[in-house]
């Protein structure tokens, strides 16, 4: 055995305690509270677990570029450094706890923000849109009744602040200057018309910048005579000044409110946008697993010196379901210190795609659609979490590569609405790029919330939209998404499986191509299905506009004789239908006519009578032929919801719920 003097002794206690101090904080070195609001929702109180406080802060997190996990932020290098030789960056962050944290459930629950806001409330909570946007409201109350402690962090560095929205900080690299293309579509015909670009112009010389115009995506880009662009001119002290950050453009004749203008330009003052990443990496790592940070402020989620939080688990609903992906997929799983982030991750409505994030130049509020956006980045392979081969591009990559090398991968839940199989090509999640099923990683299960629409739902009645053919549609997938919250949960704590993948494939014929005979859908009055999607090919960015190759396969779900989603979690309403509900709509005259509809579903009601079905030449079968009494139509629910029920998929207090709504409707009566 090797023998220690004293001397040698006491240094190594001394390395091994300044170790300690250096390292306790990890890359988080200031967590400043700002305001604590105690109790929080007007002192209500949520049944064992009591009431909630909330708290506002700032995180200051410091990331040393030459680390093994930020070596890949695009420009970290470039940006500026403190007197420790690390790149800081400044988060808004906000919790929601109980304020006796023994009687939560030590579980650290990690919104991804969507856009700088808050969402998950509506989602988990059935919390009411209409307030979002101005305070967080408990809706139903599920996720505090369960005892989660909630938690926000600015990610996206590009918006400007606002009420309640939320923000991250990051460096500005003033001396770099490249080409930036902005797409921009109005939706109006005002004329002239300002848009904001992405990034300040480097300079004002027109001859630097180039506007196009093309009606829909697949049409030639054009620069007809009558379409003209200046930077939009301010009006200080009675003397116009030009700005860099506008351009105000004449619309020419011929195209309508849909039409898309492609601004290219020499910008300058990109941000390392992927400090993103990093920040939710280094703030949710310090919450779970920290005391202190470096200068001695107290992590908010410990009680009498003791870590409170056993689990964390993410949420990404949309834009921030793509990060969720992203995040995997660059390796954020892992902290600096080698240690797991997340035990479990929820991408929600993401489909197969990533994020415009961790690039120069980036714009992480971009997505993909049919119509809009269709060309930014952040959209290629690979699609699924699997390790697979490209053929197309000779690659072979997944989501999960990294963290599966550094033993980091979380239990990951993906779930998706049809709309994702339309605009965000989902199947790619399930299949490989030649088309085939896939099995997925042990660790992940795929969920398709069946005939529901992107948006988390707004629970009432549909509605219709300027630029839409159809009623929107108005299901909501809280109830689900409860459940498998709980599944995931018991997955993690208990390592009980959870329900396995409920998804369509190739397999057993529910993934098909969208062609019209394929598809197949029942006749139904103003209905015009030209099995319009949003495609996807190799493309090559580095050209400007970018160069689309070789196509990959793309399919989506097939319908019933109602043209309701056959695979999937099917709600109540989809299993015992009075309308045909889909993923998608289809836009109106003046709106670049039969394009997709952004990420809007579709309501088809059912005719009313047999009559009326007969008379309009519907398919489909009327309600009263369907629902001959009100009793038969509640026992239906009733049955659907039973059936939710035996596969998890639902919680006894939501069946309740269905049930209810059911004796409440006038169906059948």
């Amino acid at each position: 055995m090797m023998k220690i003097g004293i001397i040698d002794a006491l240094k190594w206690i001394v390395f091994v305690l300044c170790f300690t101090a250096n390292s306790s904080s990890g890359e988080l070195i200031n967590f400043e509270i700002t305001k604590v609001e105690s109790p929080v929702f007007d002192g209500k109180s949520f049944d064992q677990v009591g009431q909630y406080e909330m708290i506002t802060a700032r995180a200051t997190i410091a990331v040393d570029p030459e680390h093994r996990l930020n070596k890949d932020i695009v420009d970290l290098h470039l940006a500026k450094r403190n007197t420790d030789g690390r790149v800081e960056a400044i988060a808004d962050v906000v919790i929601l706890k109980p304020i006796d944290l023994t009687k939560g459930n030590g579980r650290l629950f990690y919104e991804v923000l969507n856009r700088g806001d808050k969402i998950s409330l509506v989602l988990m909570n059935d919390a009411p849109w209409e307030t979002y946007y101005e305070e967080l409201n408990p809706g139903n109350g599920y996720m505090m009744r369960q005892g989660y402690s909630l938690v926000w962090s600015g990610w996206q560095g590009d918006i400007p602040p606002g009420k309640n929205r939320m923000t991250l900080q990051v460096p500005i690299l003033e001396e770099i200057v490249g080409t930036v293309r902005d797409e921009i579509i109005f939706n109006h015909n005002h004329n002239p018309f300002v848009a904001s670009l992405s990034y300040p112009a480097n300079t004002l010389k027109k001859d630097k910048a180039s506007l196009t115009i093309r009606q829909r995506q697949t049409d030639v880009r054009m620069s007809p005579d009558d379409l003209s662009f200046d930077f939009f001119y301010l009006e200080r002290s009675g003397l116009y000044t030009s700005t860099p950050n506008q351009i105000i453009i004449n619309r020419p004749e011929s195209y309508d409110a849909n039409a898309i203008y492609e601004f290219t330009y020499e910008a300058k003052d990109p941000l390392v946008m992927g400090l993103a990443f990093a920040a939710t990496r280094d703030i949710v790592s310090f919450l779970r697993r920290e005391k202190r940070d470096a200068k001695e402020n107290k992590n908010p989620l410990i009680h009498d010196g003791k870590l409170m939080m056993k689990y964390a688990y993410g949420l990404g609903i949309s834009q921030s379901g793509r990060f969720v992906r992203d995040f995997l997929y660059q390796g954020f799983n892992e902290d600096e210190k080698g240690r797991i982030v997340f035990d479990a991750l929820m991408p929600d409505v993401a489909g197969s795609r990533k994020t415009w994030t961790n690039f120069r130049f980036a714009q992480p509020g971009r997505y993909s659609r049919e119509h809009e956006s269709h060309l930014q980045p952040g959209d290629q392979f690979p699609f699924s979490y699997a390790i697979l081969e490209d053929p197309l591009t000779g690659k072979q990559d997944g989501i999960l590569k990294r963290c599966m090398n550094t033993n980091t991968c979380p239990k990951v839940f993906h779930t998706d609405t049809a709309t994702e199989f339309w605009q965000a090509r989902s199947s790619l999640v399930v299949t490989d790029t030649r088309g085939n099923d896939i099995q997925l990683p042990s660790n992940v299960r795929a969920y398709f919330m069946a005939s529901t629409e992107h948006s988390v739902g707004f629970g009432g009645v549909p509605t219709s939209t300027e630029s839409c053919q159809q009623l929107n549609n108005p299901l909501h997938n809280g109830g689900p998404m409860r459940a498998l919250l709980h599944a995931l949960d018991l997955w993690v704590s208990d390592d009980i499986e959870p329900p396995d993948s409920e998804y369509p494939s190739r397999s057993n014929g529910t993934l098909v191509s969208p062609d019209t005979d394929i598809m197949n859908y029942p006749l139904m009055t103003g209905f015009d299905f030209q099995g319009t999607h949003n495609g996807l090919r190799v493309t090559d960015y580095s050209r400007f506009p970018p160069r689309e190759g070789a196509h990959y396969p793309i399919f989506v779900p097939k319908v019933d004789e109602d043209g309701n989603d056959i695979a999937g979690i099917r709600l109540p309403e989809v299993q015992v239908p009075t309308a045909t509900y889909l993923g998608w709509n289809l836009t109106r005259p003046n709106f670049a006519m039969g394009a997709l509809c952004s990420v809007t579903g579709s309501t088809i009601p059912f005719p009313s009578t047999k009559n009326e079905r007969e008379s309009t030449e519907d398919s489909r079968l009327s309600i009263e032929e369907r629902y001959p009494t009100h009793e038969y139509y509640v026992q239906k629910i009733r049955e659907a919801t039973e059936s939710l029920l035996k596969k998890r998929f639902l919680l006894e207090e939501d069946k309740d719920l269905y049930i209810k709504k059911a004796q409440d409707s006038n169906i059948g009566k």
